[in-house]
């Protein structure tokens, strides 16, 4: 059963959290400050977080900070804050997805179950990852660093494959233009996000199968960008 953290104040959102989440099997746990969900986390050990932002002790995005000192456990974002800055900040902070209150119910339960299915399994490390990431369009060989569709070489820039592993590796995450820039083209780049939108093109029309509506390389406006597998 999925385990799930639930840090939020609010108690009648908590309840209506809870009726809903058990009612489809999962196991939940509560937290109604950023103190309480730091021990919770590290005593409980849940498979997925649903984090508020506006905590009474805290600010949620130091919340995260402190999760991800030790743990890689999802992270998904409830958050009546809807500005692109407050998403970035959560998301560079480690943050997995981010919904925005008022929320859809099943909107949030298929993003919770999807980052369910990205956890890994306790104690798994970088040896356990898997080197060769296949799709039903092209396949990628993180060790060789080669791309291939069918049984044609892809050939890619070292930015565009600089680019294409950071996504490829983290499945589903969304990771935001500011830390693509700064790994990729370094900090004095940071403001330079035309860049992204010239190399993300570029890799769509060499792997997505309909460049204009991609499959696999998604774009979230004014955010970033995830691999979708």
């Amino acid at each position: 059963m999925t385990r799930v953290l639930v840090v939020e104040d609010d108690p009648q959102l908590v309840r209506a959290l809870k009726i809903n989440l058990q009612a489809r099997k999962f196991e939940v746990e509560e937290a109604p400050d950023g103190g309480s969900a730091l021990r919770l986390a590290a005593a409980r050990k849940p498979d997925v977080i649903v984090l508020d932002l506006g905590l009474p002790d805290m600010d949620g995005v130091d919340v995260i900070r402190g999760v991800r000192g030790w743990s890689r456990v999802p992270i998904l974002v409830l958050s009546a804050r809807h500005t692109s800055e407050d998403k970035v900040r959560a998301l560079d902070a480690g943050a997995d997805d981010y919904v925005t209150k008022p929320f859809s119910m099943d909107e949030l339960l298929a993003r919770l179950r999807a980052a369910a299915r990205r956890q890994e399994p306790a104690g798994a490390s970088r040896a356990d990852e898997v080197s060769i990431v296949t799709t039903d369009e092209f396949t990628v060989d993180l060790v060789a660093k080669k791309v291939y569709r069918g049984e044609r070489t892809i050939r890619l820039t070292p930015t565009e494959w600089h680019l294409l592993e950071i996504l490829i590796t983290h499945p589903g995450h969304l990771i935001t233009q500011n830390r693509l820039l700064l790994e990729v083209w370094g900090p004095t780049y940071s403001e330079n996000t035309n860049y992204l939108r010239v190399y993300m093109a570029q890799l769509r029309r060499k792997l997505e199968p309909d460049p204009s509506h991609p499959r696999y390389l998604i774009t979230e406006p004014g955010m970033g960008y995830r691999f979708e597998p």
